[in-house]
């Protein structure tokens, strides 16, 4: 998973009204709203791999290096989940922007 922040500080500038055009302009603010929803495909499909390596390890668990890397796995399903949200509730917002724009 890559690093989320330039997105989403890019998102906020824009909802902040503190983006210099062209990135206020609607086409910069669908620009940003695609590379966003790509974000979330990304997130969506790291959930699922993070999911399924879980329940892999959940039926085969005997080893301590395998418990850990289950916490592991853990930690990394919430944070991508919490990343997920962030992305899609300012998503939903920019696109009210948007729309308004248009």
């Amino acid at each position: 998973m890559h690093d989320l922040r330039p997105l989403i500080d890019r998102i906020r500038s824009l909802l902040d009204g503190r983006a210099a055009d062209p990135g206020g302009t609607l086409t910069g603010l669908e620009d940003t709203l695609t590379d966003g929803y790509a974000a979330a495909l990304e997130l969506e499909a790291e959930r699922l791999r993070i999911e399924r390596r879980m329940s892999e390890l959940a039926l085969t668990v005997e080893r301590p290096d395998q418990a850990g890397e289950l916490r592991g796995l853990a930690v990394r399903l919430i944070e991508t989940e919490a990343s997920l949200a962030e992305n899609r509730a300012l998503l939903a917002e920019l696109r009210r922007v948007a729309d308004s724009r248009s």
